[in-house]
């Protein structure tokens, strides 16, 4: 990472130890604005409810309740009145959710620092810090703003939140700052605000405060991310439209009609509320509210906590994983892997030397490392009094300590850097190649290698400085990041099913690429790509590599790589659990953040989080959306199916002049029938260990419904239509038994509901065959029992009437059980990116 430096920022050149001035800080801070990173303006509630009223889904349903209302069917009203909660509350947790997200960052920045000013220290708050300032920043404590560091010794930084690194990152002085007018620097000369200082004291001459830090852009991302309605959102506000307007308009021209045919304006009214509450489609706002909170508690119980209720439809439709590393692919913590000691050295004798190298105040995560193993595998009291420390510096990089050994003598403990170490040591030539040879390799295979060494020192003639030379060399020390257990297993389902991972990460390319392999991302050859290269290649071609791993990323790189899928037609869902996720979080269709180890900003800015931070949880709760998706379609496939023949019929039959068909009581009735049916018949649970499929957007605009879906909805509806309409006419016969006739009409649609609902679930669930067997008993029950049939208006049909009811409804079932039965077993292919929903089933 290199950043350019605008020289004209700076008010002396760095070498220079010199603080501003009162006068100068006030003209920095009017020119370049106060140090505040999450400037943010407050919504109003007022304003968040005018935001919330403009969905219109609201108005949706506040028209349709007044409607029932009107009509004097006052629990149908409550219903959509009760429905209109969720989605105010959702809205208003959305809004809420963005305020809270740039408040999670507040946790990684500093209260108050200490800068030079009018040639002394003085101890300001944060926000007070200017551009110039010289700052000085303690161990412990969090860079207040971005700056060079001009001064300090052995400086080791914790970065973890803002670039995805593991380990600590050693921090130089910048000696002399380059030529040219905006010289680029690199990064281990940087202190960056929202990170903290492990070691040493570092002083940093401000060059960026406020929203100019990188800090300040992820925080401006956080609080712009807007979250645009999804495909389902938007197909069922599109088809509920849609109907609505054909209910609107067939209603008006019924009542004129009638009107005109001399029925009187009773009839005419009564025609027209008949046919409206059957054509008002509430049942899809009302199902998509609830298959969502189905989905939300499903969810949970596979430990992913959904904060936004339209994710679960959103993760259903994933095609790509942005994953990061660190604390998600991997533990995000040191451990000690492999010791290779040398001849004649034991293990235990290595790792007692390398722990009496390392400190306990104020350790590094290698220190704790190895002192965690010590403390397993040595006895205790194995580690002796210590006399001095030689602490590690970036010039050294070594750390030595001499401690008592054994009967009052003296021993020089050393671990550090491969190469240091060896300098220190007599070794011959081809024993110090074979050694330098286990390093590359153990470096190549993406872990973190340290070099042990000891001596043995007279006590009467040691004068307490730290020895140069004669140690005897012990042996290697080998960390690693460990990979999260279950995580190969999750990665190859993935790579199974189709779905697309890319892991995004700050760490070097060699360990990245490790990391891969032990994971089995990309296969024996993952693909890696710098952040830096793929940014070229974005710009380049605008198209997303071909590429698996991405090293050394940026946050603005993983945005970049997002938006780059997301323009390509992926689907994207974005995992991390660090700060620097919140930009990419914002922007995927789905944010994941880690529960046990995510900051606060990555868990607010995310829709979904996930507990127990397993990426298996990930795939499994990807299973979980695909399969709600698809029982939320054939739940809207069943609806569409009973409503066309019902509406068709109450419209076209009193247009033609006969009685009425349907009576307000038989239309509560069928709705009775109806809303349990697809609230509860169409909750299949996703099966362990699969995942279901989804159309990708990358083959064309995602659509609820495809073409040979509503052509199958307009045949089964038109074969139904007529069958209603043959079996009306017929049961009228000479008398005009309208009664009759009613009877038959409403028997078929009661079979034809419980066969839909049979054809879609195949029964698979226990509610489904309740609702079915329950809703043909109480139907036969209503309409052949004659005191209850004459409450509703009804005669009791004969058994050949009973038989044109079956025939009808099976023949209109012929479009809908072909398909099913001729479509081959969906099996998915590891070579595909992307997978079709042309099945009811969901290819299960």
């Amino acid at each position: 990472m290199r950043i350019p430096v605008p020289v004209h920022r700076l008010p002396c050149p760095v070498d220079e130890a010199r603080g501003l001035a009162a006068s100068e800080v006030l003209e920095r801070r009017a020119r370049y604005g106060r140090n505040d990173v999450l400037t943010r303006s407050r919504r109003s509630a007022l304003q968040t409810l005018r935001e919330s009223a403009a969905d219109p889904m609201l108005w949706f349903l506040v028209c349709a309740s007044t409607l029932y209302f009107v009509l004097g069917e006052l629990s149908e009203g409550v219903v959509l009145l009760v429905a209109m909660a969720p989605l105010l509350g959702m809205d208003a947790f959305l809004h809420h959710r963005t305020q809270a997200s740039t408040e999670g960052l507040q946790s990684r920045l500093a209260a108050r620092a200490t800068v030079l000013r009018e040639g002394g220290e003085q101890d300001v708050p944060a926000e007070d810090v200017v551009v110039g300032d010289l700052v000085r920043v303690e161990a412990g404590w969090h860079f207040p703003a971005d700056g060079l560091v001009v001064r300090g010794e052995a400086l080791q930084a914790e970065e973890s939140s803002l670039t995805g690194e593991s380990l600590p990152v050693r921090k130089r002085p910048l000696g002399r700052l380059p030529t040219g007018q905006e010289p680029l620097v690199e990064g281990p000369h940087w202190g960056m605000a929202g990170t903290r200082l492990l070691t040493g004291t570092a002083w940093v001459r401000v060059v960026f405060t406020g929203p100019d830090t990188l800090y300040g852009s992820i925080a401006r991302s956080a609080a712009r991310g807007e979250h645009a309605r999804t495909p389902l959102q938007q197909a069922v506000a599109h088809l509920v439209a849609v109907l609505l307007g054909v209910a609107g308009v067939l209603c008006t021209v019924l009542a004129f009609v009638r009107w005109r045919q001399g029925f009187g304006w009773m009839d005419a009214l009564l025609s027209a509320a008949t046919l409206g509450v059957a054509a008002i489609p509430e049942e899809f706002p009302v199902a998509l509210t609830f298959f969502l909170g189905a989905g939300v508690y499903r969810l949970a119980r596979r430990q992913a906590l959904v904060r936004r209720a339209v994710s679960v439809e959103n993760i259903g439709r994933v095609t790509c994983i942005c994953s990061d590393k660190t604390g998600t692919l991997t533990e995000g913590r040191l451990r000690l892997a492999r010791l290779l000691p040398a001849p004649d050295v034991t293990p235990d004798a290595l790792l007692r030397t390398a722990a009496l190298a390392s400190r306990e105040e104020g350790r590094d995560p290698l220190d704790a490392a190895l002192l965690e193993a010590a403390a397993r595998a040595l006895p205790a009291g194995a580690r002796g009094r210590t006399e001095a420390t030689f602490p590690f510096t970036e010039e050294r990089q070594r750390e030595t300590a001499v401690v008592v050994d054994g009967a009052g003598g003296l021993l020089a403990a050393v671990k550090g850097a491969p190469e240091r170490v060896l300098r220190l040591c007599a070794l011959e030539p081809g024993a110090r190649a074979e050694w330098e040879r286990r390093v590359s390799a153990l470096a190549g295979e993406g872990s973190k290698v340290i070099a042990c060494a000891s001596q043995v020192l007279d006590s009467g003639s040691w004068r307490g400085g730290e020895p140069e030379r004669g140690f005897r060399f012990l042996g290697l020390a080998a960390f690693e990041d460990p990979v999260r257990q279950g995580v190969p297993e999750a990665v190859r389902e993935c790579h199974e099913a189709g779905l697309r991972t890319v892991m995004v990460t700050g760490d070097h390319p060699d360990t990245a690429l490790a990391v891969a392999r032990r994971l089995g991302l990309g296969g024996a050859w993952p693909t890696v790509l710098t952040g830096d290269e793929l940014q070229a290649r974005l710009h380049d071609g605008g198209q997303v590599p071909r590429v698996d791993v991405v090293a050394r990323a940026m946050p603005a790189q993983k945005y970049a790589l997002v938006m780059a899928l997301k323009r390509q037609g992926e689907v994207v869902a974005a995992t991390g659990d660090g700060v620097n996720d919140v930009p990419a979080l914002q922007a995927a269709d789905v944010g994941i953040a880690m529960g046990e180890r995510g900051t606060r900003g990555a868990r607010e800015a995310s829709s979904i989080v996930l507990l127990d931070d397993d990426f298996g949880t990930l795939v499994r709760a990807i299973a979980e959306g695909r399969q709600l998706f698809g029982n939320l379609r054939r739940c809207f496939m069943y609806l569409l199916l009973i409503h066309i023949p019902l509406v068709t019929t109450a419209a076209l039959l009193p247009l033609a002049g006969y009685p009425l068909l349907y009576l307000p009581i038989h239309i509560v009735w069928l709705e009775l029938i109806i809303h349990p049916t697809a609230m509860l018949a169409f909750q299949a649970a996703a099966h362990p260990g699969r995942l279901g499929t989804v159309r990708s957007r990358r083959q064309g605009p995602a659509r609820f419904f495809s073409p040979a879906q509503w052509l199958t909805l307009a045949l089964v509806g038109g074969l139904m239509t007529v069958g209603l309409v043959w079996s009306y006419d017929r049961s009228l016969g000479a008398g005009r038994d309208v009664e009759h006739g009613r009877a038959v009409a409403l028997a078929a649609l009661t079979l034809a509901s419980a066969s839909f609902a049979a054809v879609l679930t195949r029964l698979r669930t226990r509610p489904a065959r309740w609702i079915c067997a329950v809703s043909l008993g109480a139907s036969v029950l209503l309409i052949q029992v004659r005191p209850l049939a004459s409450l509703v208006g009804l005669h009791p049909l004969h058994v050949d009437d009973w038989a044109r009811v079956v025939v009808g409804v099976a023949v209109a079932l012929v479009p809908l059980v072909l398909p099913l039965r001729q479509a081959p077993p969906a099996r998915p292919s590891p070579r595909r990116r992307a997978y079709g929903c042309g099945r009811l089933d969901g290819g299960r």
